[in-house]
Order: C-alpha cells, then structure tokens, then sequence
C-alpha cells in the first residue's frame, strides 16, 4: 500500500504540471522538440519521413529507471505520449517485462485526470481485464515466455498528453556464476527523449560489471553468449552499446543510456532497439553467506565457493519423435556431443530416446566417464532418427528403473548427485496420456530417490506438466521458445546443473527467534547459483541470530554455525540502502517535464528487505500450489498466495491488476469520471456519536463540510448510498486505541478490565479470530513513531491499517487507514476517508463520517467502528492512526479468539489480598483458573471523550490473554489462520 500511495502522490505531482498551456505549446511540433541536443537541419532525412508518416500518438518521452538493491530490483516506467490530431486517438502503452517480475503499480495520466490501478482477486472464469500482461499464463498447458507484454491502450483527447507509469519487481538469480539484469528496449517507434537508468547497489563489493551489446533475439538466457571466466577470454574489451555509461563511486554502480533520436533509427528505424543486459557478481566469502536485515525482516544469500564437484549420476532423456525433425533434433544432437566433452572421470551417464518405442544406449546400467564410453555415445546421439509418437509416461518410467537400480547396485556412491534430464517437444501422443496419471506413476517411480530436470522446446509443450514434474521431484524446468537457438540454451542449462556441490543442505536459525521463514531445505546446491532465504524476526531488539548450514560434499559433512549480529547489519542494511536512494536522486540528468526523480523508487526501496519476503513467499505458495496433491492443499496454498498478492500489490496468477480507462468521445472531449456524491450537510448526523478527536494529541477536528468527491472506480459498486443509515449504534468499552491502549469491558462482573501490548512497527496483531465459525477476522498493523519528549518510552506504535475479512458466505474484506476504505465485496472500490459516504456491497457494509470515523457492519449482527485520529501539522511524535471499537459482537461465536475476542463471552472476577506487614493490599483478576496481578488505572477512550476506571494487567497481558502476544503477530493482513494453541491455563 505504501507503493501505491507514493506512486499516486508522484502522479499527482505530475498531473500539476500538465495544464493546457503546456498540451498548447506542444501541439505544433518540429523536430527539435524531438532531442533538444540536435538542430533540426542535422536530422536525417530518413528520420524526418518517419516522423513526418507517424499516425498514431507519439512518445515525447520514455524513461526507465532501475535500482538494485542486494540483487533485489525496481524498476518504474514513465512513458509521455502525445496526441498531435485535433481527434481522440487511441494511444498503446506496451512494455516488456521478465516473466519472473511481478508488476506492483500502473498509473495513467490523461486529460489532467490520475487513473490509479488497483490489485483484485481473480475470480474464476471471468475475462482478463486491461492491465494484464499479454502472455501471462490463462491455461493450464500455455508456455510462459522469457518476457511477458504489459499492454494498456487508451484513447488520448485531440492535443492532449498522456502519461503512463509502470512499476514491477524482481529478485535477479544468480546463474553460472553472474546475475544477469535485463531491460527490453522496443517502443515499436522512435522516441524523443530516452533513458535508461540502472543503479547497483549491494552489501557486498560488486565486480564483473558487463554490458552486453544490444540484444535483438526473442531469447533471453543466459546461453547465447560466453559467461563467467571465459567470458573474459573470449571478449577482453566488450563494446557497449552507443551512449552507454559505466561509472562507479564507493559500491555504487550506475549504468546510463540515452541514445538520441537519430542515434535510434541508427540502431533501429522501427523502434525495436533490443535487450538491454548487464551482467554482475559480488564478491563472497567461504561461510554462512551474507544476511541482511532490516526493519523486522531478514534475508539470506548463500552461494559458497572452491568446493570440490559432487560426482553426479545422470540419465539423459531425448525426445526423438516425428515432430523434433529438422532444427530441433539437429540442434539438441549438437548439444549433447557438447554436453559429453564436459562429463567428469567421477560422473555416470546413460542416454535413453524416446518415440513410439523406447530406446536405452546401455541397458541395465549407467556407465563410467572413459574415451570408449564418449565415443560410442556420440555414436548413438548421431544415430537418433525423429519418428513416430510421444511416450512421455515410458519414457520416464524407464529412466528411472535405470537409475534406481543403478543406486542399488554396487558402483553407487552413496553421497552422489543423481538426475535425470528430460527433453520433449510436444505432449504425450502414445501410451498413458492423462497428466494426472504420469505424475503419480513419475512420483512412484522417483520415491525422492533423485531429480528430474525437465525442458521444453517450442509451442507444442504441456509445460504444466513439465514444471509439476520437476517440482514434485525436486528439480527445475526450462522452456526453450520455437525460434531459439536450442543447442546453447540447453548446453546452457546443463551448465547451471553440470557441477553440483552440496546435497541435503538446512539452513536454521535461531529457535523462537524467527517465523514465516521461506524454504530451507535444498536437495542440491549447484556451482554459480545461489540460495535466498527470507523471514520475519520475531523479536527486533534481539542482539544476535544463530545461523547454521548443515550440506553434504562428496563425502564428507559440512557444518556452518555462527552468529550474526542483528544491530550491526540493521546499521549497514541501512547504509547502503541510502546509498542506493542518494545515488538515485543526486546528480541524475531529469528525464523530463513531469518525472520525479527516481520516480517513486527511494522511498519503498526502504523496506526491499520486508519486499524480498513477500516476493520469495508468493513464489513459494504458487510452486506448492501446483504440486500440490489434494483439493484442501492446492486451496490453502491459492489462499495464501493469493493473500500475499494482495498485501504487496503483485500482479500475480491468482489476481488482476485493474483501471479504470477514460471515455472519449467522438468530438474528443472526455466524459466525466464517475463521482460519488454524499447528501449533504450528513455530517452533522453521524452514524454514532465517536468523533475523531484524541484525548492527549490534539488531531485535526472534522470540517463539518461535506462536497462531491471524484473517486476512480472500474464501475458502480453495490449501492453507494447518498444517506447513510441515522440508526445509532451503541458501543461497547472493548476497544484497541492509542498507543495502542486496549480496553476490554465484562458487562456481567460489571468490570473493565485494560493492557498495554508493546509491538515492533510493522507488527500485525490478530484482534478477532472467528474464521471457522462466524468467518471474521480482525487484524491490525502497527505503525512507530518517536515517544514525546519526557516519555519514559523509546518509541510508540499506533494501528496505521485494520483489515477486516470475512468467508462467509462468500470471501470479502475491508481495509481502513487513516485516508481511505478499500472495499472488496461483490467488486472493488475505493472510498476516501474525507466524504461522508455509505456503501453496501452485500456481505459487507461500510458507512464514513468524513474525518472522523468508520462503521463496518457484517450481516446486521455485528458491527465494528474504527476511529480516524488525523493531523493538520504532526507533531515529530505524532502519526495518524487508527482506533478500533467492537460496536455488536452478538453474531461472533463462543469459540471467537484474538486479543479482543478471547473475551467476550469471558466471565471474569476480582479479589483483593489484605496488607500483609510492609506488604500493600493487591488486587487479583480471576480469569479461566488463572490469577493475573492487577492495579486500579484510568484510561480515556472514544477519543478522549470519557475515562473508564479500569484494571489493569501488566507486561503485555501476561497471564490475562491466552498464551503470549507474539502468539498474536500474523504474518500479513489477511492471515486468516486460527488460533493453534491451547489456553494458559494455570
């Protein structure tokens, strides 16, 4: 949320620069508006008759700016289009992202109007909308490219501008030894003003630095040219693309192109420029590998070096039916002899073909490395002839009775990589041909013996079945596109697993001090690769962490322990993540009007760490989703993933990434923007009597004015009501407020009983768990801020966000934050927090008194309010926030839980110790068996409004809620897990 908020603040800071005198001035262009460096009689003749046959809109601007932050890397995208007709025209935004980023922001500007795009839950069997990128996977058996298209057309008023900005993420892979970053460069015409940005930044001291020359293929790995050390070799000076710039300045590496408008149509007049790849590593040592960490996350890359080769046992798996004739068998057969000159004196091999009929080269073994041996293989590749079907199911079924019984047998080493390597062109055409039944046969088969690496070639692949088999048997699979070069792509894939060096690897750490930590476990650790782990701390003041890395090599064990300091890398975390912003917004050339620089990245680039998480966890649930083996499992990992989509914005399978498009009409004029318009004067008939006021910090009061607010909205959503509902709603004590102060009323005992929970920001604490029963859960993010000046505190949190989601009878949620509600109901839409408006979206309900408070209601029996605590001018100290009261819980269950819920069907007594001596007389809540020490306080809540005598448990509810308030903290928003532990029972 907090990428869309900055990229929204930076396109309204845009939108102040677009007004009509400046559309006015740019509508009769020359060429020197097209590069401001070259006089226009300089322009080549040919560019002029391009220019001059231009139909469509053209873009005035294009600016990419990249920032790595430890591998991680944003990317934004600004593109300026303008309109030259007197018309409306249609203008098309496209770019070419990796297929393994995820899209996090798309922002359009037309016609002086924002159009903020918003992340939403995929429903099944609905429409792509507009937003998506062109390729991503709609099918279960659909090839994922290397590059995915972002599509986005959009009418453009007659003389009008508009302006697109796009933003996406990616974790770089550390592939033969190098991380390889790559830009595409095809704006399909020739561009006015261009720029290309890209910033490294790393921990580590970066080397290696390389600039390949443009790249014009449709591929994209690392196979088409040399890499590592013979890279060096066999390219000692590397030529660098025209105007490109290479500096660096105390581990900050910058990376510049911006080539002029003739120097484009130098390259290319079409405006297809190529790939932009740069090519890096860092200097590592021999030990646990580098963690950073970084405001409560951590991340952990591990890539040891000068490690003996693990002896492999391989089985090679060719594809030789009809369909491979031609290029394909011709470029797979020269790969393989390749293959077989890098095989180790250590290593087993055997080849099998497939077709109609299964062919073994040595059956009943897996022969040693020897000249005879290399001969007599190269015999039987050069003889493979394409005929007949495809029997995937044989195939594999043969490959790894081979290999199984060759690890029974006497020659196996026991501590020996074992793999198979599989290569197919098509699907399965002859014998079993249900995917379903090859998987269980393959699993049967394998029995986590070895691997199978699986690779694709062309457009004929059932590369959903592909992917599922390497991920159910711990290996990985490559697609090879119809019009690559097959033969390096897959000797460069047998490169990235030709050297394994460590098998059975587990990376703990320290017991209780970490949760939601990624994969851990590896099969095998292959020569130039790397292992990224993520995780949460639980406890953010802790000095240290214990990091253990236990692996197998040859034969030998590998154990690696140490400890990590927590603060220190906190400290250099933070260093160079500076950096890394100084050197974006310093001494940068401006791309142009209207682009702020940096374009968002500085800010959210301070919280990569936490990003990188959310990244490797999205990834994750999606891989275990589709291994998954039962309709429960393939459910939980869907629901997670889909979870963390939303939280972090990613446009990922499970969601979509919707806009609203302005209408333009036949004269060019655009037609007004939806609006939602409050009754007026209902502020003075709020929904309850809460006002917005804090009790010690004196926020901004509400205005008492109430106006027509635009709102961009994909369509009208439920019923958006011009009056909200006047029905008064009595509210209870039970609340989480302030610091956050939380107050629990037992109106039986006619007692109120209060507790303080000292958080760490980014913090989120489950307030209400009723997911099994009612289908409600609360949960809330904590937010610092400094403690006031003679505070005996260091720091304050407050709740920046409350989600609220509910299952039943069907999934939707509410996000409240001091600014806006984010409803998610029958649709999606988006309410601001300064109008009074109601809505209801079925399930949910939500009704807003501007500025002041928020009232969500759940199928008429329970309701929850959600004070909005704003600033006019903040105070250092001073944040805003949220409190959250539960209005009508008669609709939670009995078996309701969380820091609220645990209590409200809770009976609670109290009794009092006499003075005992020295001793003063002590008060005792008595609490499901258990005596929690109390003492008399008084505490102000519905924003200062009323004190409540309370009593109040100290050291973070100890013994007072069930189990310990980190048992409260969630992994993310619309964790929806239940409670998992017994009570404290004492």
């Amino acid at each position: 949320m907090l990428l869309l908020a900055l990229l929204l603040c930076f396109s309204l800071s845009a939108l102040g620069q677009l007004d009509e005198s400046q559309f006015e001035d740019n509508v009769d262009i020359d060429l020197a508006d097209f590069d401001l460096d070259i006089a226009p009689r300089r322009v080549p003749r040919q560019v002029k008759t391009i220019l001059a046959k231009e139909t469509k809109p053209h873009i005035h601007e294009l600016a990419i700016k990249t920032t790595i932050i430890s591998r991680y890397a944003f990317t934004a995208v600004y593109c300026a289009m303008l309109n030259r007709h007197s018309a409306a025209t249609e203008g098309v935004f496209q770019f070419q992202i990796p297929a393994d980023a995820y899209v996090s922001n798309f922002t359009m500007i037309v016609g002086g109007r924002v159009y903020q795009s918003e992340v939403r839950l995929k429903e099944k069997r609905v429409k792509q909308e507009n937003g998506k990128p062109k390729n991503k996977e709609s099918s279960d058996t659909s090839p994922e490219p290397e590059m995915e298209v972002f599509r986005m057309p959009v009418n453009i008023p007659g003389r009008n501008r508009a302006v697109f900005i796009l933003m996406y993420e990616e974790l770089l892979q550390r592939r033969l030894g190098r991380y390889e970053h790559i830009t595409s460069l095809r704006p399909l015409q020739l561009v006015s003003r261009f720029s290309l940005d890209v910033t490294i930044v790393d921990h580590s001291p970066i080397m290696d630095v390389e600039v390949l020359l443009l790249r014009n293929g449709k591929t994209s790995g690392s196979a088409n040219t040399a890499t590592g050390p013979k890279a060096a070799k066999t390219q000692a000076k590397p030529e660098l693309p025209i105007t490109t710039s290479i500096k660096n300045d105390k581990n900050v590496w910058k990376v510049t192109f911006s080539p002029n408008i003739v120097q484009q149509a130098k390259i290319s007049t079409n405006g297809i420029l190529g790939d932009f790849v740069i090519r890096y590593d860092v200097q590592r040592d021999m030990g646990i590998g580098d963690v950073q960490v970084l405001n409560g996350h951590f991340v952990h890359y591990f890539a040891p070096k000068d490690l003996p080769a693990v002896p492999k046992n391989v089985v090679f798996v060719i594809d030789t039916s009809a369909s491979m004739v031609g290029t394909k068998i011709r470029q797979t057969k020269e790969a393989l002899f390749t293959i077989l000159k890098d095989l180790r004196p250590g290593d087993r091999f055997n080849f099998i073909s497939f077709s109609n009929r299964i062919k073994v080269w040595q059956p009943s073994r897996l022969v040693p490395v020897t000249p005879l041996n290399i001969r007599d293989a190269k015999k039987f590749i050069y003889m493979l002839i394409p005929t007949g079907g495809t029997n995937i199911n044989d195939a594999i079924q043969t490959g790894s009775s081979l290999l199984s019984d060759y690890l029974l047998g006497p020659d196996s080493s026991p501590n020996s990589v074992s793999l198979i390597i599989f290569l197919t062109d098509g699907r399965p055409t002859v014998g079993e041909m249900q995917s379903t039944s090859i998987l269980g046969n393959t699993r049967s088969a394998v029995q986590e013996k070895f691997c199978i690496f699986t690779i694709g070639i062309g457009n004929d692949v059932d590369y959903r079945l592909l992917e599922r088999m390497a991920l159910e048997n711990c290996g990985m699979m490559r697609r090879i596109q119809e019009d690559a070069d097959a033969s390096a792509m897959l000797k460069g894939f047998y490169d990235e697993i030709g050297t394994p060096l460590l098998s059975d690897i587990r990376i703990n750490y320290t017991e209780n001090s970490v949760s939601y930590v990624t994969q851990n476990l590896f099969t095998n650790y292959f020569n130039g690769s790397e292992i990224v782990i993520a995780g949460k701390l639980t406890n953010q003041s802790t000095e240290s962490l214990r990091v253990q890395v236990t692996a197998s090599n040859n034969d030998k064990s590998i154990v690696l322990e140490t400890d990590v300091p927590l603060r220190h890398l906190q400290i250099e975390t933070e260093k160079h993540v500076k950096a890394a912003t100084a050197a974006m917004t310093a001494g940068a050339k401006p791309p142009g009007p209207g682009v702020a620089q940096g374009l968002g990245i500085p800010k959210i680039a301070e919280h990569f760490v936490e990003r990188v998480w959310g990244f490797l966890s999205v990834k994750e649930e999606l891989r275990s989703r589709l291994r998954s083996q039962t309709s429960k499992e393939r459910e939980d990992h869907t629901q997670h993933a889909t979870n963390l989509s939303l939280t972090y914005h990613f446009l990922t399978p499970l969601t979509n990434m919707v806009v609203e498009k302005p209408e333009v009409q036949a004269d060019g004029i655009m037609v007004p923007a939806p609006t939602i318009t409050p009754a007026a004067g209902e502020a003075a008939s709020p929904v309850n009597e809460l006002s917005g006021d804090s009790d010690d910090e004196k926020p901004q009061k509400p205005a008492g004015k109430v106006g027509s607010q635009t709102t961009s909205l994909v369509n009208k959503i439920g019923e958006v009501g011009r009056k909200p509902s006047k029905k008064s709603i009595t509210i209870s004590k039970t609340s989480a407020d302030g610091d956050p102060h939380f107050v629990v009323e037992f109106p039986l005992s006619k007692l109120t009983v209060c507790f303080n929970i000292n958080g760490e920001p980014g913090h989120v604490l489950r307030l209400v768990s009723d997911h099994k029963y009612s289908g409600v859960t609360v949960n809330g993010k904590l937010i610092g801020a400094p403690a006031p000046p003679g505070s005996h505190k260091q720091q304050r949190t407050y709740f920046s966000t409350i989600t609220i989601v509910v299952d039943h009878p069907k999934r939707a949620y509410i996000e409240v934050t001091p600014k806006k509600v984010i409803l998610d109901g029958r649709d999606r839409i988006v309410l601001p927090c300064h109008s009074t408006v109601a809505v209801d979206s079925g399930v949910l309900s939500v009704a807003i008194v501007e500025k002041s408070n928020v009232t969500v209601t759940v199928g008429g029996n329970i309701s929850f309010v959600i004070l909005l605590h704003q600033y006019k001018n903040p105070a250092p100290y001073q944040r805003d926030h949220l409190g959250f009261y539960i209005g009508n819980s008669k609709g939670l269950s009995h078996n309701c839980h969380g820091l609220l819920g645990q209590f409200l069907y809770v009976d609670v007594g109290l009794s009092e110790l006499p003075a005992q001596g020295d001793m003063k007389p002590s008060s005792f809540l008595k609490l499901k068996n258990r005596s929690v020490p109390v003492v008399h306080k008084s505490r102000k809540i519905y924003s200062g409004k009323q004190s409540v005598d309370c009593w109040f448990a100290r050291n973070n509810a100890a013994k007072l809620i069930d189990g310990q308030y980190e048992d409260y903290l969630m992994s993310h928003m619309f964790d929806t897990g239940d409670w998992p532990h017994g009570t404290n029972k004492m």
